[in-house]
């Protein structure tokens, strides 16, 4: 089923949208949940209470043309939390590790020097992802968002993992850069 199919199902509130959703998504979203969390289970509840979210969220929004952008913003927003709330050091490690190769380009959230307004942020993000052609785009996103770790993101693009990790260093490069440009970071 099309996605403008299902987001239609939502808004019309019928409960066919979640199972729609579930057919096309699920493996997905699932995955997702498990790179972060590194547990079937919480993988598992994670789905669900996405699940969820979409249908408390549909509408008002009506994702029709970026149905799995806004699932898995949601269900990576759900991971992240149940990691914090679960203060598990196994359960950190997936994104603590990316949170050190973003340092450099982004100060912590708890930092009082760095404490920026986050509509600031998200628009100086968007313009660098902007700037990127399509290809070193999806790799920044599987890297820093879908937290696909450097083995899987070369098999899928057909380079070496010492090419994804010089491409990934300069694209941080320039995110700093545009961070630096648009006044958030000095």
């Amino acid at each position: 089923m099309e996605d403008e199919a299902i987001v239609e199902l939502y808004l019309v509130r019928d409960e066919s949208a979640i199972s729609h959703t579930a057919q096309k998504y699920g493996r997905k979203l699932k995955a997702l949940a498990k790179r972060i969390t590194e547990d079937d289970f919480a993988a598992d509840e994670c789905e669900n209470d996405t699940y969820m979210k979409a249908w408390n969220s549909i509408p008002p929004h009506e994702p029709r043309t970026y149905l799995f952008a806004f699932l898995a913003h949601i269900t990576r927003h759900i991971a992240l939390n149940l990691c914090e709330k679960n203060h598990a050091q196994k359960r950190q490690g997936a994104f603590v590790d990316l949170g050190d190769e973003l340092d450099s380009c982004i100060a912590a959230p708890d930092s009082t020097e760095s404490v920026v307004d986050d509509i600031v942020l998200k628009e100086s993000l968007n313009k660098f992802l902007g700037t990127l052609d399509e290809e070193k785009r999806n790799i920044f996103l599987r890297r820093y968002f879908f937290f696909d770790d450097i083995e899987t993101i070369s098999g899928s693009f057909g380079y070496s993992q010492s090419k994804i990790k010089s491409l990934l260093m300069r694209l941080r490069g320039k995110l700093r850069e545009q961070l630096e440009s648009d006044g958030i970071l000095p």
